[in-house]
């Protein structure tokens, strides 16, 4: 007879305890998560209640909610400041930086992805390597530079540098989308007569679309929120920017910190509704690019 050994089993894992201590963890998590998103929040929260007080009630309390909300703040503010001329500049700044890059930097992305040249890695890999160079250190040669072309203290002379400063990313970004571009649509178009324009043009621009907004996002934010580059070209106050007329406030011998508030909340809003409006087209670009 064959003798049948029974060995013990190990003794199975207290899921009980495993599954407690993964609703700890996560409730661990979820708590400091809270508590950085509301720390983060706050300042914005600051920001918005202040914009509907009154200068005293301001200075008086640190509580959110306004106890007499009054929109007379921004009418004042609008008002003093002169905003639209300052918010039509800043528009304008804004949109020939974002079409610019776009047209530009589109166009080199598809080089890269797509055409054949000598020195193309090496070329691509030295605009991205841009990325890692302060913008900080090269303000200097750019204002001193314009100064001799005589283009500092213009709108042109603040789209330039912008739109230079937008190709590292727009083209690693711009890249990335072209080269998830099946290269049967390619050979196709070719099959069927279609010039190199044409099947940039009308294949890889409307697949590439999501990429195309999300550069134009990341080109349009900084540039209607920049101020230092601004501070240093523009002197005339009729070419200022939201940010710059913004600082004219805070040049007053007392500051009034609700018109401050409210002033910042309407540089704020264009951006915040041009991402919420945008956002999925944004996450669908960055996810595109990594891709390809």
């Amino acid at each position: 007879m064959t003798s049948i050994s029974l060995k013990a089993r190990p003794a199975a894992p207290d899921t009980g305890r495993a599954r407690t201590g993964k609703i700890v963890a996560r409730t661990v998590v979820g708590v400091l998560l809270g508590l950085y998103g509301l720390v983060s929040v706050y300042p914005f929260l600051w920001m918005v209640s202040a914009a509907f007080k009154d200068q005293i009630e301001v200075v008086s309390g640190g509580h959110l909610i306004p106890r007499h909300p009054t929109l007379d703040t921004f009418v004042d503010t609008w008002n003093k400041l002169h905003f639209f001329d300052f918010f039509l500049n800043s528009l304008l700044v804004t949109l020939y930086t974002v079409v610019l890059t776009l047209v530009i930097y589109a166009a080199a992305g598809y080089a890269f992805a797509v055409l054949r040249f000598p020195g193309r890695g090496a070329l691509q890999k030295l605009f991205v390597s841009l990325l890692f160079v302060p913008g900080i250190t090269v303000m200097l040669p750019i204002v001193l530079l314009e100064n001799k072309m005589g283009i500092l203290g213009s709108h042109f002379g603040l789209v330039l540098p912008f739109v230079n400063g937008g190709a590292p990313l727009s083209i690693l970004l711009m890249t990335g989308a072209f080269l998830a571009v099946p290269a049967e649509l390619r050979d196709s178009a070719r099959v069927d007569g279609a010039s190199e324009l044409r099947i940039f043009t009308h294949v890889h621009l409307p697949l590439a679309r999501p990429a195309l907004i999300t550069v134009a996002l990341l080109t349009a934010i900084p540039t209607w929120n920049e101020f230092l580059l601004t501070r240093v070209s523009l002197n005339d106050q009729s070419t200022f920017t939201l940010p710059l007329g913004l600082q004219t406030l805070s040049s007053e011998n007392v500051p009034h910190y609700n018109n401050l508030m409210a002033g910042a909340l309407i540089v704020v809003i264009p951006v915040i509704i041009l991402f919420l409006s945008l956002q999925r087209y944004f996450v669908n670009g960055l996810v595109g690019a990594v891709k390809g």
